[in-house]
């Protein structure tokens, strides 16, 4: 069957062509291991158990993870062998299991889940995904994933085909982030009981403070781009108010690929995002997450150096 999984709607046979994603239809992945960089009620203290695809399908051209995107990186795995990679990250003591860039490989995930599920997997599954995604695909996973993490990284139509080549990337991410909300509404958090009983149960050690189900979206600030980053918000309050969390992000870090772009060359300026954090306070917003501006360096972006996945 011709692939067909998002948006691009490449119509190809993956298993002899690539399409955008750059990826076949063998699983692909450069590392699997406990993360402590996304928010505080994805990591904790104990971590996420988090597992980098190879390939996207957006392949944004300042993307972070440049190299796993491009999928120039990766080693590739069976269904069984994810599976079991789900498994041992519970084992090591992860909050979840967070599928970061998992869109192209959406059905291989959904019969790792079942496998891993029927073999004591009880924790979280946290879906980390660009927003670039068809309504269809999401519907397949309701029932499996229990916290959305998506990307919101544009209103405007100019920015989005520049940057990822997608200009309906708006009308997309509405929707998907809509069947999101759909299946997942208000953020819910472990009970001491509920964290208890999965101790007793399956010897698992969730933290307090840690999401059971929910949806926390994310926007990525990124230089000379205010304008559009209030537009996010403002469309993300308006239309979900408190029952999401919003993330506004000031960890654009400028890598090799666009040293050279007008704009995406530099960091955002500590005057652009406090702009950004302004506006939101200003419409309302409390339930979200802010971030330092120390954080925008590549010593937070991970080694893919297939750890965890040999």
């Amino acid at each position: 069957m011709n692939c067909n999984i998002c948006p691009r709607g490449c119509n190809i046979n993956r298993k002899t062509n690539t399409g955008f994603c750059k990826s076949s239809d063998q699983i692909r992945a450069a590392r699997a291991a406990l993360h402590f960089w996304e928010e505080p009620c994805i990591s904790g203290s104990n971590g996420s158990g988090a597992i980098f695809f190879s390939g996207c399908n957006m392949r944004c051209i300042f993307c972070q993870n440049y190299n796993i995107a491009a999928n120039t990186d990766g080693i590739e795995i069976s269904v069984e062998r994810l599976s079991e990679i789900m498994l041992t990250l519970q084992a090591q003591g992860a909050n979840n299991i967070n599928l970061v860039t998992p869109t192209h490989f959406t059905y291989e995930i959904i019969k790792a889940l079942e496998l891993a599920k029927n073999k004591g997997l009880v924790i979280p599954i946290v879906y980390n995904t660009s927003s670039y995604e068809k309504v269809e695909t999401l519907k397949d996973l309701d029932g499996l994933v229990d916290v959305y993490l998506p990307d919101f990284k544009y209103v405007s139509h100019e920015l989005s085909k520049e940057y990822s080549n997608a200009p309906d990337y708006f009308e997309v991410a509405s929707a998907a982030l809509a069947e999101m909300y759909r299946q997942r509404k208000a953020p819910v958090f472990f009970t001491d009981e509920e964290r208890e009983s999965l101790k007793k149960s399956h010897n698992v050690n969730i933290e307090d403070g840690i999401l059971k189900s929910g949806i926390v979206v994310r926007h990525l600030c990124l230089p000379g781009s205010t304008k559009d980053s209030k537009a996010v918000i403002k469309y993300l309050y308006e239309k979900y108010g408190d029952n999401i969390f919003i993330s506004i992000m000031n960890q654009y870090t400028p890598l090799k690929q666009v040293e050279n772009h007008p704009k995406l060359h530099r960091k955002v300026t500590k005057r652009e995002y406090d702009s950004v954090i302004d506006y939101a306070l200003d419409l309302g917003l409390t339930k979200g997450f802010t971030q330092d501006g120390s954080v925008a360096s590549e010593s937070f972006i991970p080694e893919f150096d297939y750890r965890g996945i040999l």
